[in-house]
């Protein structure tokens, strides 16, 4: 038996070692404590907060865009999409159903979204739908509690106000691929994310760095579940983090007009084609419309697959700008060309006649004029106004196709006027030196002649006619074509502003060779036998060329055959380019018709519309005097029925 002593002796120790492990551990306690608080006490109070906030995006608003009087063309509206975010998602597969029957979806479609983002880090948010109704915004923010890890994130969505309506100038938005962002960030330098925005075609695409804007943040309270709270916190934790506001994009002016963008489309209706109007003293694009077209907003919003196959299915192409795009035989209307060579060349002058009986033989070829029997002896205004193929050609037989080449060229046509927009096509004037690098052959005589009358290799897009036709009209300059007049900043202070670009003068060395012509011109929509005279217009005083954009070349049995009888592909194209007024020249258009057939019917009438809505804007006073002078026209022309059997106008082929 242990004594008394020894029994003290022996609690004595273990109360020392037990005192010493108490020590012992609350000094690691107090240790622990110090490393925490202290030693790493500033990391981990971050890491803290930010288990209690969520870093959110704040989109910046893209500039506005308007017209040159001042009308709003593109806005910026609210969107909400609907978000789910995988680190906060507890109950899987409850939630999904919720969600589901929400945004009247399948749990399979959003299992499918959710597994195609599913690199991405779980913290990241993933838009299950986008632009969500307001009642289904609702149902997720009431049920917000038993929706773990699902949110709405709102966003700004563009809105353009005429839909349809010059939808290929103006351009659209939608979210960077995969492949894109790579190219895009080395591109512009910038760190761009799946899910942004960026401007993807016409002035959204160009000026997408004045539009964009800088992207905000701000921090949200959310509970474990990643819900957002709906108290404000009042005390200091959160201090120091701050929201950051994000910088609006810049506001831009175009060189547009708004009135005129809606006549032309109205004048397109039912017809493939485009129309371009440039103003003839400085290059600004006054209306810019191709047909087909499509809804910019649908890609802002969220393009549907069904919307999207619409789109691409569409055999007439919606999504390719005809004014721009696309090039075409200008016909008839390059004998305005062919005009200048012959003139500046001294091949001919304004008393040479030639005689057109219908057809003239080269070799063993014979080409035939539209009008069957021929025009009889015609000079260079007559050949314009009943556009008389024959004339031309029998000029062209004399002349060699590099001199026809160098006058075309020189007005600008078969090179890119350079127009601030993205996929501009060069077109092409053919010379010897380019058949024989292109084919390895030589050029043959017969070609000259196809040439002069805007036919074989020739192609042109109808900005280039448009800004060539605009040179006729003032005495040889050659603008660059410009759709931006200023852009601003979010407080309205100017940033740049666009001036025009004089890029060259045309070398014409005789001074009647642009009158005769623009004699000629004016002749074909306002005399009886011209080709346009009934699609002329009142008050406008237009002076212009039609034209016929052959498909297909037709054997010599259907030379003379019904377009409007042929397959809808086979029919030509209409072509109509001209300026007005004839003696003041303050606009010029330029219009292709697919398939139309004929350029006074299907081309003109476009033109037309689009400079009447002109004139009767910007030029009121001039056109109330143009009405009179019409009006002595008409007058004119009745007395001269009266007086004779009244002529038959050169309407039906061109």
């Amino acid at each position: 038996m242990f004594g008394e002593e020894e029994l003290v002796k022996i609690h004595k120790e273990r109360a020392t070692l037990i005192s010493y492990i108490i020590t012992a551990a609350f000094g690691m306690v107090l240790a622990r404590l110090w490393y925490l608080q202290v030693y790493k006490g500033e990391t981990l109070h971050n890491y803290s907060i930010q288990n209690r906030l969520r870093k959110e995006v704040v989109w910046a608003p893209r500039g506005l865009i308007y017209s040159r009087d001042d009308q709003l063309l593109v806005d910026n509206i609210p969107r909400f999409d609907a978000i789910l975010t995988p680190q906060f998602l507890l109950d899987k597969e409850e939630t999904l159903a919720k969600l589901a029957k929400i945004l009247s979806t399948d749990v399979a479609g959003i299992e499918a979204i959710m597994k195609k983002n599913s690199n991405q880090a779980r913290y990241r948010p993933i838009i299950i739908k986008k632009n969500i109704t307001f009642e289904e915004l609702a149902q997720i923010e009431t049920q917000n509690a038993d929706l773990p890890g699902i949110s709405v994130d709102t966003f700004i969505s563009r809105e353009y106000r005429d839909k349809d309506i010059g939808a290929h100038l103006l351009g659209y938005i939608s979210e960077i691929s995969q492949v894109q962002l790579p190219k895009l960030r080395e591109r512009d330098k910038t760190e761009y994310r799946l899910g942004d925005f960026i401007g993807q075609f016409g002035i959204e695409e160009q000026l997408d760095k004045y539009l964009r804007g800088e992207n905000g943040h701000e921090f949200v309270e959310v509970d474990a579940r990643g819900r957002r709270k709906r108290y404000i916190n009042t005390d200091n934790l959160f201090k120091g983090i701050e929201d950051e506001k994000p910088l609006s994009g810049m506001n831009v002016k175009l060189t547009i007009d708004r009135d005129m963008q809606i006549a032309a489309y109205k004048a397109l209706e039912g017809k493939v084609g485009g129309v371009i109007a440039v103003d003839i003293n400085s290059g600004e694009v006054l209306s810019m419309v191709s047909r087909p077209s499509f809804d910019p907003s649908q890609f802002s919003r969220g393009l549907t697959p069904e919307y999207w196959r619409s789109l691409v299915g569409n055999t007439h192409h919606p999504l390719r700008d005809r004014n721009i795009q696309e090039h075409f035989s200008p016909g008839s209307t390059f004998k305005a060309f062919s005009a200048i060579a012959a003139f500046e060349e001294g091949q001919i002058d304004e008393h040479t006649e030639i005689n057109c009986n219908g057809t003239f033989r080269l070799g063993r070829r014979v080409y035939h004029c539209w009008k069957k029997g021929g025009h009889g002896a015609v000079n260079l205004v007559r050949a314009l106004r009943e556009s008389c193929n024959i004339y031309f050609q029998k000029t062209a037989n004399k002349m060699d196709i590099d001199d026809i080449a160098k006058y075309a060229k020189a007005f600008g046509l078969g090179s890119r006027t350079g127009i601030s927009l993205p996929r501009e096509v060069s077109g092409l004037i053919p010379t010897k030196e380019w058949k024989k690098k292109r084919f390895g052959q030589e050029w043959q005589a017969g070609e000259t002649l196809s040439i002069s009358i805007g036919q074989s290799y020739v192609l042109t897009s109808t900005i280039q006619m448009a800004i060539s036709f605009a040179a006729i009209a003032n005495g040889g300059k050659i603008y660059r074509p410009y759709v931006v007049k200023d852009i601003f900043d979010s407080e309205g202070e100017l940033v740049k502003t666009f001036t025009p670009e004089l890029l060259s003068q045309v070398d014409i060395k005789n001074p009647k060779t642009l009158k005769f012509v623009r004699e000629g011109l004016f002749q074909v929509v306002n005399n009886p036998k011209g080709t346009a005279f009934y699609r002329r217009g009142q008050g406008i005083m237009m002076a212009g060329k039609t034209g016929t954009s052959q498909v297909k070349s037709a054997s010599a049995d259907k030379i003379y055959q019904r377009c409007e009888n042929m397959d809808y592909d086979s029919r030509h194209h209409g072509v109509f380019v001209g300026f007005a007024p004839y003696d003041n020249p303050k606009i010029a258009a330029a219009v292709i018709v697919e398939h139309g057939c004929h350029g006074s019917s299907a081309a003109t009438p476009v033109a037309e519309a689009v400079i009447t809505e002109y004139m009767k804007k910007y030029q009121p006073e001039m056109y109330l005097k143009n009405l009179e002078k019409d009006k002595e026209i008409r007058e004119s022309w009745i007395k001269s029925i009266r007086a004779a059997k009244p002529a038959t106008p050169a309407t039906a082929d061109e």
